[in-house]
């Protein structure tokens, strides 16, 4: 018996699932590209075993326990908080008691892959057998086959992009280039802790960028020669992207004295909402501005009501799983960027969202006309074998394949890379091939088609 059906997500019809079987064979060892993720750099600067499975498979993944938390598991249960259950295992009995909660979730199937593909585990986690797969999976860590570079090996994983603030000394990530792994592991330049007045600590963060760069972020001139030199000191690392985690996809082009004095209402603390959101929007346009000076591409990650929860953030702090997606007007709010550079052919810009309905009425028709436009892949909740395949119906019509970007992970769970391009390469297989048997797609095309939504428009989109 295995966990894992070797046809899972290929259509149901024997004709057609045979068509995607041939496609997913030319596709399911290609090396794998994660241009986007948030895997902790000192893993692999370091290369220590993972300590023990709870910390390694609930402890840093939110997509577990916020699913636990939602069926009055308490949070301190699962290791979350310095006034957590201490016991690795308890925690993990836990996990497992709870296990029948992620059926049919895509977070099921990605456990299941690593379960059966990386440990030999042939049944369901279950209470019965929990403290069997604790045993099997704790000892296997303790071995080489399982430290993190050994990992990236194993897993195929040519490049792996970190998530950095611009306060990162990127130490792990010079040590990790002094090593030449065989992955290339690159960060990525996350300027929102100094560009989001709403941001934790923003004032303090904003002096620690001058302190750092030895330019004065007190004015707008200092303060954006600051960012720009953070962005060369990324890119000489290897750095090929940025990434902007705004509340919206609102953007403005202002001229240089209004910035500048709403640059100085902001770091007084003294700015409205409506003016912290006008900066965040002028800030998106000019790091696309820095962009077509230093080639970094460029992604913006809208739409996420951050913390709801505002009792966890107050206990817990940021990112303990209480993020809902909210409604987002990309037409309206990308025209002032757009307006400025959107006919660059030297500038790419990677749009993400969390609010589907803005599938096929704003971003399949904008990137399928904007030159600087790309479509990144179903992101967070929509990272399921459900929400692909609603993504490539409502935008291949107007954008096609190639106004896309491939896939990529955005986990911080290293273990479940694997089974997130897996189940990314099955889903596409499954389209394709449902395309072959409705005569439109010919099999050679959707051979071709398979190879770079796996590979190819990811090392393109990303310079990789």
């Amino acid at each position: 018996m295995t966990i894992l059906h070797d046809d899972r997500l290929f259509p149901p019809d024997p004709e057609t699932r045979s068509i995607a079987r041939r496609l997913y064979g030319e596709v399911r060892n290609l090396p794998i590209l994660s241009p986007h993720g948030h895997t902790n750099a000192q893993w692999f600067a370091e290369d220590t075993p993972f300590s023990d499975p709870t910390r390694l498979f609930i402890v840093p993944d939110h997509y577990v326990y916020r699913m636990l938390y939602s069926q009055g598991v308490p949070l301190t249960d699962l290791g979350v908080g310095a006034d957590s259950e201490p016991d690795p295992r308890t925690i993990w009995r836990q996990f497992a008691k709870h296990y029948y909660l992620f059926r049919a979730t895509p977070t099921r199937m990605w456990l299941d892959y690593a379960f059966q593909e990386l440990f030999g585990m042939e049944s369901r986690l279950s209470s019965e057998n929990a403290d069997k797969f604790y045993d099997v999976i704790a000892e296997k860590l303790q071995t080489p086959t399982f430290r993190p570079r050994a990992l990236l090996e194993r897993f195929r994983i040519e490049v792996l992009a970190t998530t950095d603030s611009p306060l990162d000394t990127l130490l792990h990530h010079r040590a990790i280039r002094a090593l030449n792994l065989k992955t290339r592991i690159l960060p990525t330049f996350r300027p929102d802790p100094v560009v989001d007045p709403d941001f934790d600590l923003f004032h303090q963060n904003v002096r620690k960028l001058g302190e750092l760069t030895s330019e004065d972020t007190g004015t707008w001139v200092g303060y954006l020669a600051a960012l720009r030199q953070s962005r060369a000191r990324f890119k000489e690392m290897g750095c090929t992207t940025t990434d902007h985690g705004h509340p919206t996809a609102a953007t403005a082009d202002l001229d240089e004295t209004t910035t500048a004095a709403l640059f100085r209402k902001v770091t007084s603390e003294k700015a409205s909402s409506e003016e912290k959101e006008l900066f965040r929007a002028q800030m998106l346009t000019e790091m696309a501005r820095m962009s077509l000076d230093d080639g970094l591409v460029m992604q913006i990650h809208p739409g996420s009501f951050r913390n709801h929860n505002a009792a966890l953030h107050q206990k817990f702090g940021r990112d303990v799983g209480a993020d809902i997606p909210t409604r987002t007007d990309y037409v309206h709010h990308l025209h002032p960027l757009l307006n400025r550079f959107g006919n660059e052919g030297r500038l790419t810009v990677i749009l993400f969202t969390l609010d589907e309905s803005t599938y096929s009425r704003e971003l399949a028709p904008l990137a399928g006309h904007y030159p600087c436009l790309r479509l990144g892949p179903p992101w967070w909740f929509h990272d399921s074998p459900e929400g692909m395949l609603r993504f490539r119906e409502y935008t291949t019509e107007t954008a096609g394949f190639y106004n896309t970007v491939g896939f990529n992970d955005d986990t911080r769970a290293l273990l479940s890379i694997p089974g997130r391009h897996d189940t990314a390469r099955r889903v596409d297989c499954g389209y394709l091939a449902r395309l072959v048997a409705d005569h439109r797609l010919d099999e050679d095309e959707a051979h071709e088609v398979a190879r770079d939504l796996a590979y190819r428009l990811a090392q393109h989109a990303y310079k990789l």
